[in-house]
């Protein structure tokens, strides 16, 4: 038998836990002695117990932990339970790997404060164009908000397009405004340009006007990353005497497999 020091420390874990391991029901004390309180553990408990620290580490409630060891739960149910924490653990690092391209685009952005532009700068006009588009609400206009809308909005216009025997008739677009409901969101439209004679079959058929003035740059690269070039630009409107417009468009001229090899103009409105 071992005391409660010497099993919390041959099972790596504290005193502080294993006593509230005792009173959620989850590894009870083989004995505790009427007298004293003391509580002793027998050495066959280590085996449960280490199976407990392993399905905590997996990231399992204890409810969930004590279901798995009392055997509560049968094999198909635990691979179930499992092939969802599997599921949950990807998405977790999805996002925190979009999390950290945001925080190296935000540091790129930083250090390239104060030094000379890489970035070429044109003032154009944009012609008009007729798109087929769909529409969704981000809750923002960063990079982390606008992505996940544009992204899926593409994917199904084209499966849309294609289901309508329609060719586009030339790079994507991406294009913004505030959302006319009034929800604080940005309104995106994922668009591609169509012919005349195309009607809105699954997706919404409109003219998009054409602008007058615009300061467009091209962006290499994912566009998780394009705060530095969209920060560029806005500092050579400010440099140049000009005022923005509006939202830029983004004009997606070549999209690989491989988003680091994209190729995308951003076309800002200028008045």
């Amino acid at each position: 038998m071992f005391t409660i020091g010497d099993f919390a420390r041959y099972g790596r874990v504290s005193v502080r836990m294993l006593r509230h391991y005792d009173a959620t029901g989850l590894l009870r004390p083989a004995r505790v002695d009427a007298a004293t309180g003391y509580r002793h553990y027998e050495a066959g408990q280590l085996a449960r117990l280490n199976r407990v620290i392993a399905l905590k580490e997996l990231g399992f409630t204890l409810r969930q932990v004590r279901a798995i060891v009392d055997e509560e739960v049968g094999t198909a149910e635990l691979r179930g339970m499992l092939r969802l924490r599997r599921a949950e653990l990807e998405a977790a690092a999805t996002a925190a790997a979009a999390r950290l391209a945001q925080v190296e685009a935000r540091l790129r952005s930083i250090e390239s404060e104060g030094t000379m532009s890489t970035h070429d700068v044109v003032v154009k006009a944009v012609p008009a164009v007729r798109v087929a588009e769909l529409s969704a609400v981000a809750p923002g206009y960063a990079p982390e908000d606008v992505g996940p809308v544009v992204d899926p909005l593409f994917a199904e216009l084209c499966r849309r397009l294609a289901d309508a025997g329609v060719t586009p008739a030339g790079p994507a677009v991406a294009y913004y405004e505030d959302d006319p409901a009034g929800s604080g969101g940005i309104l995106a439209h994922a668009a591609y340009p169509v012919g005349s004679g195309v009607t809105a079959a699954g997706f919404a058929v409109v003219d998009l006007p054409g602008i007058e003035t615009a300061a467009t740059v091209v962006h290499r690269g994912s566009m998780d990353d394009v705060l530095p070039t969209a920060q560029a630009l806005a500092r050579w409107i400010d440099a140049h005497g000009h005022r923005s417009a509006g939202y830029a468009r983004e004009l997606y001229l070549e999209c690989p497999e491989d988003r680091a090899d994209w190729v995308t103009e951003l076309q800002e409105p200028l008045v």
